[in-house]
């Protein structure tokens, strides 16, 4: 079926406005340890609220982002690619809003900054070619691993909750990577894979605390 331009960014617009204003709802289950209770202090709910806010941002994130590669493609079969991988990543933004109005923590204040930023990133990917595109998204999803990873080590021992969805979004990122290389993704240059990990790492530290 043909998506007119005005469609599109109908499309786009609504995607955007859901993401940061609606609830976002799971199409999964949200995973779960079965008989371990996350019994948690009250400095440690603080430090995993916050850690599930920076996690949830993230989210938002890969929203703008596969929004805009799916906008910017021209490719009929890729875009049906990058919007599978935003639903799912649309299970991962409903399953951390969901653990941090559990924790008593709030979004990130810069929600609407950090959707406008990653979908500015992912349009101009989407410009320079597919191959650029999907690049794009696999260096993104090898780096998330690593900083899921992080998370890991960082949450509370007593949280199984939020290890229970960080690991499952872990998983999820690592197919997406893959996926993309299978699909035709270039490696990005050095410099340009040091400059996402700079900016990825200015954005932890911020949210941490907005």
């Amino acid at each position: 079926m043909h998506t007119s331009a005005t469609d599109a960014f109908i499309g786009t617009a609504d995607a955007a406005l859901r993401t940061l204003f609606a609830s976002p709802r799971a199409s999964r289950p949200c995973p779960t340890l079965p008989d371990h209770d996350s019994t948690l202090d009250a400095a440690e709910r603080i430090s995993a609220g916050a850690l599930m806010r920076v996690n949830h941002v993230g989210e938002v994130c890969a929203q703008a982002l596969y929004a805009a590669q799916a906008l910017g493609t021209r490719n009929p079969g890729l875009r049906r690619h990058f919007e599978a991988a935003g639903q799912e990543e649309s299970d991962h933004l409903a399953w951390t809003r969901q653990r941090m109005d559990e924790l008593g923590a709030r979004p990130s204040l810069l929600n609407p900054l950090w959707y406008a930023g990653a979908f500015g990133l992912g349009l101009l990917a989407a410009r320079l070619g597919d191959a650029v595109s999907l690049g794009f998204v696999a260096e993104t999803e090898e780096q998330v691993q690593a900083h899921l990873q992080s998370h890991l080590a960082l949450l509370p021992a007593a949280d199984h909750a939020s290890r229970a969805i960080v690991a499952q979004m872990q998983d999820d990122e690592a197919r997406h990577a893959r996926d993309a290389r299978r699909a035709g993704a270039i490696t990005l240059p050095a410099p340009v894979r040091g400059l996402m990990r700079a900016a990825a790492k200015l954005m932890t530290r911020v949210a941490y605390r907005i």
